[in-house]
């Protein structure tokens, strides 16, 4: 046990990153996670992780033009480049009475 968690603390971030997505209302009921742990390419923008999250959720298309992204709790453009254990929240439209 001791020598995975060795391994992970000790990835090569050189060529890549990691990044907690955390998922709001509809986005977390298409996909069925709060939140999930992305590994990216180095230089990789927050549009690039939302077209990766797409390929593994195909649902979450249903939302993917009507989102709001934040960064680090930040509301953020698609072109923002993400950073190793940033934190990305796909923040769907809330509707309610």
């Amino acid at each position: 046990m001791d020598k995975e968690v060795t391994k992970i603390e000790n990835d090569d971030t050189t060529t890549s990153v990691e990044i907690k997505v955390l998922l709001f209302a509809r986005a977390r009921e298409l996909t069925g996670v709060p939140d999930l742990i992305l590994k990216m390419p180095l230089g990789s923008t927050t549009q690039k992780c939302m077209d990766e999250l797409v390929l593994k959720f195909p649902s979450l298309e249903e939302v993917r033009s009507c989102v709001v992204l934040a960064l680090n709790e930040e509301y953020t453009t698609d072109s923002a480049i993400v950073n190793h254990r940033d934190e990305l929240a796909i923040i769907p439209p809330i509707s309610g009475g």
